[in-house]
């Protein structure tokens, strides 16, 4: 069963569809941090939209499979800083949920989307042929990512101010426990597989 699964989800069609799902997602995320990204200077820019540079790395690592090569450098990339920023993204939107008594209907549509960001990388583990020693680029990624965003305030906007200093704490102990799991996850080598 289980390798019925790994085979439909290295499908041609499967994966064709994976990537426009994600194109899709990743312009429009970057579409979504517009006004945030005009407001920055631009040398920070590329710190600002966590969310589509994660997922526009998946959608690169997609592409590649369906040519037939393979990144471990870009399937290292993709895994850390989608379940990290899925995670996050969740998060945020549930602490600010509980705290009003309701999640907005667009809330909703975020938590499914970077939901989905984090669940579809750690699907696609056994596919994957980095080891955990790969890890450490994903270290300095996320968290100079994490010192960036809150200590020049380059993070994702916030609702408001109320979870700030919570969010500025959590946020790289997320990004340990990410790199933490990914290790678990990547303890040898797997085995190849083909689209």
């Amino acid at each position: 069963m289980l390798h019925v699964i790994r085979t439909q989800l290295m499908s041609r069609p499967f994966l064709w569809l994976l990537f426009i799902c994600n194109l899709l997602g990743t312009i429009y995320g970057f579409y979504w941090y517009r006004n945030q990204m005009e407001a920055t200077e631009w040398y920070w820019n590329f710190f600002v939209p966590d969310s589509p540079t994660s997922s526009g790395l998946f959608t690169l690592l997609i592409l590649l499979w369906l040519l037939k090569k393979s990144s471990p450098l870009l399937e290292m990339l993709s895994m850390v800083t989608n379940i990290k920023y899925g995670i996050w993204a969740c998060g945020v939107i549930f602490t600010y949920g509980a705290a009003d008594g309701a999640i907005e209907a667009q809330n909703w549509m975020l938590v499914l989307s970077h939901g989905a960001m984090a669940v579809e990388v750690l699907l696609y583990n056994f596919a994957y042929k980095f080891d955990w020693r790969w890890l450490w680029v994903g270290a300095v990624w996320l968290l100079f990512n994490d010192f960036v965003d809150y200590v020049y305030g380059i993070h994702p906007y916030l609702q408001d101010g109320r979870f700030l200093a919570d969010v500025t704490f959590w946020t790289p102990v997320l990004s340990v426990a990410t790199l933490l799991l990914v290790a678990m996850l990547r303890p040898k080598a797997r085995t190849n597989w083909h689209v």
